[in-house]
């Protein structure tokens, strides 16, 4: 391995993530449409012109393409933004008609839509999954075993031995689940209770914030308690735990990243928080040079987020379309063509507009600036 990360680390790290996340996305939504008989006139990973491809038995042409930001799946019937019938739909012969993606109801076109995230997500969870039943599952009791100076909790008034039970409401089991309720908010006040010499006790804690700089200059704000547990131990972890593991950290991340974003739309966080292509690639670099543990770990973060954007409920992303699914299943009858297709145009200039402004704010985060 590099000893530091370089160009072509970056390069071959930000394929090496992408590329195989983007491939399953994609076969999620296209195993479950060909699930419903939606035929598929194209597989692409990559947008743009076409670089390489070959047309299988079924009449799918599968591809790779010059742009490699991205991929796509072209089901049967996908002739306008909104994937809403028209005259041409309307003048297919019947048998093709059964074959394309507005011919179904409306819970096989959500079920399709909603594929490609969940597929990215099932990944997160095998990756997450696999590495609990490698190295066991770390356990800590919620008990305070160190305090530090000057902290929130000692002002506050938590003791050594003293027992978490709840933030915010929220209840605590595991040392896990403080970490988990603080960590994505720095500077926030929390409710916190917690059980001192048999005696509950609660108070609104500030959280510190704590700024962490790994070996590569990047910078991460963490909210920060300002205890430890007082003891771990590892134990081993059965292949249905460990699946249960893998869905309850990704829903933890999800939820953080969800928290983030809405902190940075409301100013809590700066937008230098944000990252784009050139971001992704610098990271896949340093995760790539750590060795290969660092790196499948990077993966599977990568991967949940990648869920998480596409399920937001911008038009043009997945999460975009379910949105317009959910409008008609409680209208009984779906948006308008048009309505649908201004809604599209809109989204897909918000997205093009954010990457260009992520990518520049990457950029200028640079060494090279």
């Amino acid at each position: 391995m590099f000893d530091s990360p370089n160009l072509l680390t970056a390069i071959i790290g930000f394929i090496v993530v992408l590329a195989p996340l983007v491939v399953v996305h994609e076969l999620g939504h296209y195993l479950v449409g060909r699930f419903f008989g939606v035929k598929a006139e194209a597989f692409s990973v990559g947008f743009g012109k076409e670089i390489a491809g070959f047309t299988d038995k079924r009449g799918t042409r599968w591809k790779l393409s010059a742009l490699p930001l991205g991929g796509y799946v072209q089901f049967a019937g996908d002739m306008n933004p909104a994937s809403q019938p028209t005259d041409e739909w309307l003048e297919l012969p019947e048998e093709e008609r059964n074959q394309t993606f507005q011919s179904k109801g409306l819970g096989a076109r959500a079920a399709i839509v909603a594929a490609g995230p969940v597929t990215n997500l099932i990944v997160a969870i095998v990756i997450i999954a696999g590495f609990m039943m490698a190295f066991g599952k770390v356990v800590a009791e919620p008990v305070v075993g160190e305090i530090l100076e000057e902290s929130p909790a000692a002002a506050a008034g938590i003791d050594l031995g003293d027992r978490i039970l709840t933030l915010d409401g929220s209840r605590i089991d595991s040392f896990e689940d403080i970490q988990q309720s603080v960590m994505a908010y720095p500077g926030e006040t929390v409710r916190v209770t917690w059980l001192h010499d048999g005696a509950e006790k609660s108070a609104d804690i500030t959280l510190g914030t704590h700024v962490e700089v790994d070996r590569f200059g990047n910078e991460f704000r963490m909210g920060r308690l300002g205890i430890g547990a007082r003891e771990m131990r590892i134990d081993e972890v059965g292949p249905v735990e460990a699946v249960g593991e893998g869905v309850s950290q990704t829903y933890a991340i999800m939820k953080m990243s969800a928290v983030g974003l809405w902190q940075i739309i409301t100013g809590r966080r700066s937008l230098d928080e944000l990252g784009g292509p050139v971001k992704i690639a610098k990271y896949s670099g340093e995760q790539l040079i750590q060795g290969w543990y660092a790196y499948i770990g990077f993966v599977a973060m990568i991967s949940i987020n990648l869920a998480f954007i596409n399920l937001l409920p911008i038009p043009v992303l997945d999460g975009g379309h379910l949105a317009f699914y959910a409008i008609e299943a409680v209208r009984r009858r779906p948006v308008s063509p048009r309505g649908q297709e201004l809604a599209f145009r809109t989204g897909l200039a918000l997205v093009l507009s954010l990457m260009v402004f992520v990518t520049i704010l990457d950029i200028s985060s640079l060494d090279i600036f």
